[in-house]
């Protein structure tokens, strides 16, 4: 049995993808390529939110949230992945395997908390307008964003506390990352309780964002077909649609990469790459879905450029 130890000492092995002669310096260029664009594009979001006085409202505080969680989610993964494929190593110690797995798990849960919040000012906003300042005032917001980040982060450390308890009795991760189920499978301990309550954090985070966000655009829906107006209906469909495409998107890759975990005949470089969508797509696509497709941001965007261009 291996030592329990958190110490530097303690490393693990993790799997690799098999790449053809002459291939990883390509890989690699092209994965540097999206991390430098995700990067760009959710930095660029985030400094356009805190820069400009005009997105100083709820829905692009609420917002600011999403951006920070995307390079959480892509910084932990991408780098560490792209340096394995050049050095061939793919060699990490314990206690930084374990703060990648955290990471990633925070930022799985935190895209849908704060897809939920988002959902829910929406709803506010259109289907309650004149009660909409009164409603999100500035301590509200607070009080969403502090439990979208809290709840998320106390359900992840209660996941990792169980499972960092277990004695190790095996040093090869089945992925190219780190993450709950592969760290769960170097245990040779009980891992009951563990899976109780990975299946019971899932179904939490499942219910809350997925409810939230059912109810909140049925709402909106049905509010702006009874309006009766065109413009509350382009307005209805631009709000549900962006949102319900990243969302969908999440889900199909997350579900599968879950139920992967538990059963033996899935492909093991196709359950690496579906892992692997869920941290590169979002980031990649939420910038553009929620900044260049809000009217609002992509005006101030433009506005930033043209002003850049003509100094």
């Amino acid at each position: 049995m291996e030592n329990k130890s958190f110490g530097f000492s303690s490393e693990l092995t993790l799997d690799t993808f098999v790449i053809p002669p002459g291939g990883k310096y390509p890989i690699f260029f092209l994965g540097i390529t999206i991390y430098l664009f995700g990067i760009f594009c959710n930095l660029t979001l985030l400094i356009l939110i805190i820069l400009k006085k005009n997105l100083h409202k709820p829905m692009y505080f609420i917002l600011f949230s999403l951006p920070l969680n995307d390079l959480i989610g892509i910084t932990a993964m991408l780098p560490k992945v792209l340096s394995d494929i050049v050095t061939e190593t793919n060699k990490v110690y314990y206690p930084l395997c374990v703060l990648q797995a955290f990471l990633l798990h925070m930022y799985g849960g935190g895209l849908l908390f704060i897809l939920a919040a988002m959902a829910y000012d929406r709803y506010t906003a259109i289907c309650m307008p004149l009660r909409y300042s009164s409603i999100m005032t500035p301590r509200v917001i607070i009080c969403i964003i502090s439990l979208v980040w809290g709840f998320d982060f106390a359900l992840i450390v209660l996941l990792f506390s169980l499972q960092t308890r277990l004695p190790r009795c095996k040093s090869l991760i089945m992925n190219v990352f780190c993450d709950n189920p592969s760290l769960l499978k170097l245990t040779c301990g009980n891992t009951a309780v563990n899976n109780i309550i990975g299946l019971f954090n899932t179904a939490v985070f499942q219910a809350v964002s997925v409810s939230i966000q059912a109810f909140s655009y049925v709402k909106i829906l049905i509010t702006c077909v009874v309006s009766g107006r065109s413009e509350a209906k382009a307005k209805a469909v631009n709000t549900c649609v962006a949102q319900m495409v990243i969302l969908i998107i999440f889900e199909i890759v997350g579900t599968f990469t879950i139920l992967s975990h538990r059963f033996t005949n899935v492909s093991p470089d196709l359950q690496k790459i579906m892992g692997m969508l869920i941290f590169l797509v979002p980031p990649l696509l939420n910038p553009l879905v929620y900044g260049l497709y809000t009217r609002e941001i992509r005006n101030t965007l433009l506005g930033v450029l043209k002003n850049s261009v003509g100094a």
